[in-house]
């Protein structure tokens, strides 16, 4: 399982060499984005008139590293405030910014903005933009602080040390309980085939590993959802097809990561601790049957590792 994102953080050479060093980043590559000329050589792009951003490509593993953690990182590694300039490099081509792949990845591409722009109190100069194109620089400009130790770099040296010594802890203790509570499900669910009372166990579950503010399912039930087996404060009894998270879910067939509930079009509030929330569709062959919905009373608690595990845990259910 492989995710990416692309980060433009002022010179390449030293923020490909500072990615590399985190935990849970598989492969970098530096080269432009999000320019207007087609496969661009360093020295166009010097000019300033290509509109590319020296960017590195980073592919990661979610369940070594959230997206979240990453960003936190990127943020130590550039002056959000600067406008086309890092360091002493001045130029668009320095420009700051995110580019991603995955439209899901945006709401927490947001909410990381949000929260970084609270310690200056002003807007932030990194744009925030799908990915439009991308290419590799050349050879000579790959890994160049690795094959080039004294080479030039704006980034301190021990902002390498830093990334190398910091890991997503977070990240990495949601494996070892999502992995004990597959274990502990399946032998739950091991020869039963009342699927409702397997969703009565599989919610407390969850609820006890993780002590979630909400952990339940809604069954469908013609053409709405039907509250079923829960854990947690009262909730809502009915939900219509495409409505609110767990209706959209149901909707567009996919589990839905929403870091901030607020921000989600047409969110039900059943309670006004919910912050974030993850739903994950369940199953009968092509069918949904069900969701499992999962709230959460604090900001972006839900990531790629969750719907991973989620996911996973919901095709156990016969």
């Amino acid at each position: 399982m492989q995710k990416e994102i692309y980060l433009a953080a002022g010179c390449f050479w030293g923020a490909e060499h500072f990615f590399k060093q985190i935990d849970g980043v598989t492969l970098t590559q530096v080269g432009f984005a999000n320019g207007h000329t087609d496969n661009p050589t360093y020295q166009e792009v010097y000019t300033d008139t290509t509109g590319h951003a020296e960017t590195v490509r980073i592919q990661y593993d979610p369940l070594r590293v959230g997206l979240s953690f990453l960003l936190q990182m990127y943020f130590k590694a550039v002056d959000p405030t600067s406008l086309n300039q890092q360091g002493e490099d001045r130029g668009t081509r320095y420009r700051t910014g995110i580019y991603y792949v995955d439209p899901d990845d945006l709401p927490f591409i947001n909410y990381a903005m949000s929260e970084e722009a609270k310690k200056y109190g002003l807007p932030l100069c990194v744009e925030v933009l799908p990915l439009r194109n991308f290419y590799p620089a050349e050879e000579y400009h790959q890994d160049y602080l690795a094959k080039n130790p004294d080479g030039y770099c704006h980034l301190p040296v021990a902002l390498f040390e830093y990334a190398r010594n910091n890991k997503d802890t977070r990240t990495q203790q949601k494996v070892q309980q999502y992995e004990l509570l597959l274990k502990q499900f399946a032998a739950m669910a091991d020869g039963e085939t009342d699927t409702l009372a397997l969703m009565a166990n599989a919610a407390a579950l969850i609820y006890e590993t993780f002590h979630f503010w909400w952990t339940g399912f809604y069954r469908v039930v013609g053409e709405e959802l039907l509250l079923g087996p829960f854990q947690g404060p009262v909730a809502c009894m009915h939900i219509g097809y495409g409505k609110g998270v767990c209706g959209t879910a149901w909707k567009e067939n996919r589990t839905l990561l929403v870091p901030d509930v607020e921000a989600f079009p047409g969110h039900i509030a059943c309670s006004a601790a919910s912050r974030s929330e993850i739903v994950v569709p369940v199953h009968n062959g092509n069918q949904v049957v069900a969701v499992l919905d999962i709230d959460s009373q604090h900001l972006a608690t839900f990531d790629a590792c969750d719907r991973h595990y989620l996911e996973a845990f919901v095709r156990q259910l016969p």
